[in-house]
């Protein structure tokens, strides 16, 4: 190790700055730069658009920005609104960077296809169709008709995965999901005795709440409910939205007086059980208290996440947090209806063979059954351990 590390000293500062440099101009052309900075403003405002999409607009004339926005909020003007509105009249001429097809249809706005068009923009650059059923080529058809020159595919795979939770609610008709769990570094998210407070530290999560507060829904299991009588909010961030509580309870053992329950009226809370004739007096306390029952029940006699997750995206919900306990991210593992992970690994060793795992069920039965993560996945100090995000398929 010595002799690398002599190696790597001996190289002059001057002459890597100069190699990053080559190697950026080499990299990057100037449609894929433009079209980076509108990934990056789309990606500013997760959380306050879904469901609709994140989009992001730059307009460059002559190789110089003039106009930049993104859509903002939901109900808002869209990103390419914000971005003419930025550039005015020196727009006519000029080339619009965007990351996902303009519009062509008329809903809370005016269709952004018609703007780009009276704007007097000579082409439009995108990164990829509007999978929408309103939309779909229209809005390219749009602006071929005006005569706009139109290019698509510029970063196709970042735009792919920036909306990802967007394109699934809107291509299977359910929303994204993400499981989530705080674990010790031996894989364990509680001791034996069932404890788990706290695992991971502040600062791991506070970052957790900030997921809390830009999802559409939070789900946990009945079991996680009677031990912990978790609020479920986001407290330690700014929320950008209030997620519905959703507790999966086959046998509706939430009791009525539980934090959820006292405070079903401020929060939207859900009950989700299996067959309701056998709980009718249990579903009527929850309802008195505020809460929505919901009877979905599988063929197992358990709850059925699929249908779950199916009302889930009939009614808008664009991303989904599962936190738990090991027995429910276990099962949305095992059915395959996890789309991402987040897991929290703090420094500390818990062992013992009755301390529960995040992952439950049967599990692989070999190495080579065994689900291997694609690339992409992350692993960043965070707090006093790591935090790992990573897609499952």
């Amino acid at each position: 190790m010595g002799s690398r590390r002599e190696k790597k000293q001996s190289v002059k500062p001057r002459k890597r700055r100069r190699a990053a440099k080559v190697t950026a101009r080499v990299s990057s052309t100037p449609d894929e730069r433009f079209m980076r900075r509108a990934l990056e403003l789309a990606a500013l405002h997760q959380g306050f658009v879904e469901p609709n999409p994140m989009v992001g607009c730059v307009i460059v004339k002559q190789g110089r920005v003039i106009g930049e926005g993104a859509h903002e909020r939901y109900g808002g003007p869209h990103a390419e609104v914000n971005a003419l509105r930025f550039a005015g009249v020196a727009a006519r001429g000029a080339t619009v960077y965007v990351n996902l097809e303009p519009c062509a249809h008329h809903g809370k706005t005016p269709p952004c296809a018609e703007a780009l068009i009276r704007a007097g923009a000579t082409r439009v650059v995108a990164a990829m169709r509007d999978p929408f059923e309103l939309v779909q080529g229209r809005g390219f058809d749009q602006l071929r008709q005006a005569g706009i020159r139109v290019d698509i595919g510029t970063l196709a795979g970042e735009a792919a995965a920036l909306n990802a939770p967007f394109l699934k609610r809107v291509q299977q008709g359910r929303p994204w999901v993400i499981l989530k769990w705080a674990q010790s570094i031996d894989g364990r998210i509680a001791t034996r005795s069932g404890d788990s407070k706290w695992i991971s530290d502040e600062i791991c999560r506070a970052h957790a709440h900030e997921v809390r507060g830009r999802v559409d829904a939070i789900v946990v299991g009945v079991n996680t409910v009677l031990r912990d009588d978790p609020m479920l909010t986001c407290r330690l961030a700014a929320p950008r939205r209030v997620a519905r509580r959703i507790v999966l309870d086959t046998d509706l053992r939430t009791p009525p007086d539980c934090a959820l329950a006292r405070s079903a009226h401020e929060v939207e809370t859900w009950v989700v059980c299996g067959d309701l004739a056998a709980h009718r007096a249990r579903a009527a306390a929850l309802r008195k208290a505020g809460v929505h029952v919901e009877s979905m029940s599988g063929a197992d006699g358990c709850t059925n996440i699929e249908a779950l997750l199916t009302l889930l995206g009939t009614s808008g919900a664009t991303n989904v947090l599962v936190e738990g306990g090991g027995r429910v991210i276990g099962e949305f593992f095992e059915r395959q209806l996890g789309d991402e992970i987040h897991a929290y690994i703090a420094p500390l060793l818990i062992g013992g063979d009755r301390a529960s795992g995040p992952l439950r069920g049967r599990g692989a039965k070999t190495v080579q059954e065994a689900l291997r993560l694609p690339r992409g996945c992350t692993m960043r100090p965070l707090g006093d351990g790591w935090i790992f995000q990573g897609r499952l398929w």
